[in-house]
């Protein structure tokens, strides 16, 4: 097949393949892995060159291993050093240690039970941040402990990487002796990191002078794939130079052009290595040995979870916690693809035993996202009474005319608009620390969810004469409005509104005092861009207040059909036209005055 046929499956395969598993929320590694085992010798075999592309797709790996050496500034790695050395170093080596243990009893050698030991022990980075991303759990305590763990794990590649030459056979042995190999592997490290230093600042500095985007990116290439080559040469992994590259230049002005020029050349290739990972998996494997394939891929996960957890309880003091951290990162990680693809070729693991490990991987990725659903569902609501709960402690000591539910931006402006003109009000939040730290500044705030009804009757909902709608999240925010309409009809409601969506199923619920969140600073905004444009104050101002009252009307008429996408867009059509009629009648009424 040639270049061009083969280019064209590869995009049309990751174009259908991505999108959907991204849709399900599988993630794009599994899309990548899920094209390429359709496309493969063990699918419909539309490819079968698997080794060359896999050659050129390890480009790739390099790439994303320079752009991590670019996140991993010395700083930041000192203020995450207890969780990124200490209950990173201790998941990596307990857990290495565990499964490397089990692949000698299984029958591995002890080279390939390393390897695979390790291998497996190293967590999915780019599938465990896109779940805490999806969930708002970066932030929270496993959260933060999960990206310190997988911050290790990326490091512990590294020697991995360089272990593989020690642990195996290349495929073109020299014939140097061993200590001398290690003298030149040490002085071309050594040269790379003095170049990096003293060097590729000068160099990177006198290529931007000439102001040229491309010259900058070139450079940047040549840099990474020179400094992975030069290390090559010397019997170390290109990965590892690429890494010292990318760390040498953490800190330096150029970091974040670095990046976003090498992200694109990253992102392709790295795809292009998944699908070449997807194309080496031998699906027939599955189908022969199903359960041999789903014990160990059950024995990974329970294993590597139990480790998780025993950590997460020493580290966050709260089962809950603990649980979510395991549940997050026991699955492995695309970093055991390089490594079992390099251990065949240094001969430390046959192909047999690489593809069942790659199998293993692929399917531990693939198994998270149920286990998070369940996780939230089933687990975590039966592990949150067992631990020390805050009563809601919403009692009044007065009948207050105003309720504010939610203290967050919104919330607490209004609360100190009110308290300036000493109008009272009983303010309720559902996050107890969010309580405390407000509390910290002398704010009576109560904690409780103010979509329950026995709280709003303890706030004394039925003696107030307004509730302000300020909760953030969507789903809590129409939960308490429909409850507040429901039993409490004679409040008015003055809601947030996050986007028009949430204005919408606002106003399905009767409620017209909507505040859209970014609305009012746009429409300043805009003023303020008008004007610099050469309209006066009042023309702008008068501008600005003919859009305004245009999209209010437009908002009213488009909430009654906003679950009808054809209708939606046929009102909307209409509105900009009848926008763009009343400001050419404004214009031609100027004009004639």
């Amino acid at each position: 097949m040639s270049f061009m046929h083969q280019a064209l499956v590869f995009l049309a395969a990751t174009v259908v393949a991505v999108p959907l598993f991204k849709k399900l929320g599988l993630g794009s590694v599994l899309g990548y892995l899920a094209a390429g085992a359709a496309i493969g010798p063990h699918g419909a075999g539309l490819i079968s060159d698997v080794e060359n592309i896999l050659h050129i797709a390890e480009l790739g790996v390099v790439l994303l291993l320079f752009v991590i050496g670019l996140e991993l500034q010395p700083s930041r790695l000192w203020n995450l050093r207890r969780s990124v050395f200490g209950m990173g170093g201790a998941q990596v080596v307990l857990t290495g240690v565990l499964l490397a243990g089990v692949g000698r009893v299984l029958g591995l050698s002890t080279g390939a039970a390393i390897i695979a030991g390790f291998g497996l022990s190293l967590s999915s980075t780019a599938f465990a941040l896109q779940l805490l991303a999806e969930k708002n759990q970066l932030t929270a305590e496993h959260g933060q402990l999960a990206f310190g763990i997988l911050l290790f794990q990326d490091l512990a590649v590294i020697p991995l990487l360089a272990a593989l030459p020690l642990l195996g056979v290349s495929d073109s042995p020299s014939t140097e002796p061993g200590w001398l190999l290690g003298l030149k592997a040490a002085g071309v490290v050594l040269g790379v990191v003095l170049a990096g230093r003293y060097l590729l600042r000068p160099v990177f500095r006198a290529v931007a002078s000439v102001h040229s985007q491309e010259l900058f990116t070139a450079t940047a290439l040549l840099v990474v794939v020179g400094t992975a080559s030069l290390v090559s040469a010397v019997g170390l992994s290109m990965a590892l130079g690429a890494f010292l590259a990318g760390v040498l230049l953490s800190e330096s002005e150029y970091r974040h052009e670095l990046e976003a020029d090498i992200e694109p050349f990253k992102g392709l290739l790295l795809g292009l290595f998944f699908i070449a990972v997807g194309m080496s998996v031998n699906l027939a494997l599955l189908a022969r040995e199903p359960w041999r394939v789903l014990a160990l891929v059950l024995g990974l996960t329970l294993l590597k979870g139990a480790v998780l957890y025993g950590l997460g309880r020493v580290g966050l003091k709260k089962p809950g916690s603990a649980v979510s951290l395991a549940v997050v990162i026991s699955q492995g990680g695309e970093f055991a693809f390089v490594l079992f693809s390099l251990a065949v070729s240094f001969h430390v693991m046959d192909r047999a035993q690489a593809d069942l490990l790659v199998l293993v991987v692929g399917l531990s990725m693939a198994v998270t996202p149920f286990l998070s659903v369940i996780h939230e569902r089933w687990v975590a609501p039966r592990l949150k009474p067992k631990g020390p709960q805050r009563e809601y402690d919403v009692s009044p000591d007065q009948d207050h005319p105003v309720i504010i539910a939610g203290m967050g931006r919104v919330g607490q402006v209004v609360a100190r608009l009110l308290l300036a003109r000493r109008i009272g009000f009983t303010a309720i939040d559902a996050s107890a620390e969010h309580i405390d730290f407000i509390r910290r500044f002398g704010n009576q705030v109560f904690y409780g969810d103010a979509s329950r009804l026995d709280l709003l009757r303890a706030a004394r909902a039925d003696k107030a004469r307004a509730f302000v709608l300020a909760i953030d999240d969507m789903a809590a925010s129409l939960r308490t409005a429909q409850m507040v309409k429901e039993h409490f009809p004679h409040l008015k409601i003055f809601a947030r509104a996050r986007n028009r969506e949430h204005a919408y199923k606002l106003m399905e619920l009767g409620i017209t005092s909507i505040m859209r969140e970014t609305f009012d600073a746009s429409l300043a905004m805009s003023s303020d861009v008008l004007q610099a444009m050469g309209l006066s104050f009042s023309e702008a101002h008068r501008t600005v207040e003919r859009f305004r009252e245009h999209d209010e009307s437009l908002m009213v008429e488009t909430s009654k059909v906003f679950k009808d996408e054809k209708k939606m867009m046929e009102v909307i059509a209409r509105g900009r036209r009848e926008l763009e009629l009343l400001f050419e009648k404004d214009e031609a009424e100027q004009k004639s005055a």
